[in-house]
């Protein structure tokens, strides 16, 4: 009796040794940072995870694919955005870009082959006729798809994007933000892998708070 006792402590001493590692494995400050001022997410009744990129950055391309694979792996209470960011006025077509095919629903069949002409292919993108062609080619309605460019719609997108980054105090990318409220980058974090680590901590952090 005494012995089943004494393991059944020695068992919870260990559960709670581990729980206590776990709590303590990434800290405010250190791995992340807590935003002075919480942004408002689009649904409220699920976590927000927001990538904060740019197609121009060669950071971005590697953490590309680790984040595409983190996102399919998602729940349906976490939502996953794309944010494109505009450091300068060379950014600026990119993003254009990014939110044209935002509304037109092709991120899927463009997002990876985007990064791939800028990074592999070498491509020299910088017009809009220059993503017209770009996107043309994967099948984009050309026409449709230069008007939008320069619409009102994705004028909005864009001040919105430059108000997120403003918001979420973004120096450089890529950078996640995780329910409005944390900051994660790669040198907070420690690495890509890491980021991706340091978000699904603080996603269920957020979990347990609803």
């Amino acid at each position: 009796m005494i012995r089943k006792f004494c393991v059944g402590l020695v068992a919870l001493m260990m559960s709670l040794t581990v729980w206590a590692a776990e709590a303590d494995k990434f800290q405010d400050g250190v791995q992340y940072e807590t935003l002075p001022f919480a942004v408002k997410t689009a649904d409220p009744a699920r976590v927000e995870v927001t990538e904060m990129f740019g197609y121009l950055c060669p950071h971005c391309n590697s953490f590309e694919p680790l984040v595409a694979g983190w996102h399919k792996r998602q729940n349906a209470d976490v939502q996953f955005v794309r944010v494109p960011v505009v450091f300068g006025r060379s950014w600026e077509p990119f993003a254009r870009a990014y939110y044209t095919a935002e509304l037109m629903d092709v991120v899927d069949k463009s997002h990876q082959q985007m990064f791939d002409a800028i990074h592999l292919n070498k491509q020299r993108l910088s017009k809009t006729e220059d993503m017209v062609e770009f996107y043309g080619k994967l099948g984009v309605d050309r026409e449709k798809f230069g008007k939008l460019m320069n619409s009102f719609a994705v004028n909005t997108k864009l001040n919105q994007g430059e108000s997120k980054a403003r918001s979420y105090e973004i120096t450089g990318v890529p950078t996640m933000v995780v329910n409005g409220k944390y900051r994660v980058t790669a040198a907070s974090a420690g690495g890509h892998r890491q980021m991706l680590e340091v978000v699904d901590y603080l996603v269920e952090k957020e979990r347990k708070s609803m």
